[in-house]
């Protein structure tokens, strides 16, 4: 695919290429997963920038095995969070990419901050958990609580969390190219090798 290709056709490329692997030991694939929480964000009635960051909220786990999944599985963060929310951001604004940079600080957050919310996690998000620093400390919390972008990427992860489900009846990459297309920057920022997805 060349360079100049258009952005949803590279995501749509990855949803169906690399997404169709497994997720870390889950028992959906990394694209079901990424279009359950999609689906959830939807459900809920959530702002259209907030679907998009859901559903793409894991997209920096794609591309191989320098950023991608191995990493994590062999105890190494891969810092999908900001590889993905980097990458995006040529297309997408701030709205779009800051809860996706932000959704795993969210779970460290919340299993700092909320009782019980640690006992919500799956195996694998435990595992991970641990790779990504663990809880945050009291200091920790209060500094994420004052970014601007919180709440969002809070909701993001909540999303993110319930979308394993391997009977949920899921919607394709297509449903949602419109509500992305309209998201998408006018202008697309620069920004290295675009169809080569995250790196």
């Amino acid at each position: 695919m060349s360079a100049a290709a258009h952005p949803l056709d590279l995501l749509a490329a990855l949803f169906e290429g690399e997404g169709s692997a497994e997720y870390l030991g889950e028992a959906v694939t990394q694209a079901g997963h990424m279009l359950q929480a999609g689906a959830l964000a939807e459900a809920a009635g959530a702002p259209a920038h907030l679907v998009a960051a859901a559903l793409l909220h894991d997209i920096g786990h794609f591309h191989g095995t320098v950023t991608g999944r191995d990493l994590m599985e062999g105890g190494v963060d891969n810092r999908h969070s900001h590889t993905g929310a980097d990458w995006l951001a040529r297309w997408f604004g701030p709205e779009v990419t800051e809860p996706v940079r932000l959704h795993v600080a969210a779970k460290r957050y919340l299993c700092a901050a909320e009782p019980g919310y640690f006992d919500l996690l799956s195996e694998a998000s435990v595992h991970t958990l641990r790779v990504q620093g663990g809880p945050m400390t009291p200091e920790q919390v209060r500094a994420f609580e004052a970014l601007a972008g919180a709440a969002d990427a809070v909701a993001v992860r909540r999303w993110d969390e319930r979308a394993k489900d391997p009977e949920a009846d899921t919607p394709d990459f297509g449903h949602f190219r419109p509500l992305l297309a309209g998201l998408l920057r006018a202008e697309p920022r620069p920004g290295g090798a675009a169809a080569a997805g995250p790196s």
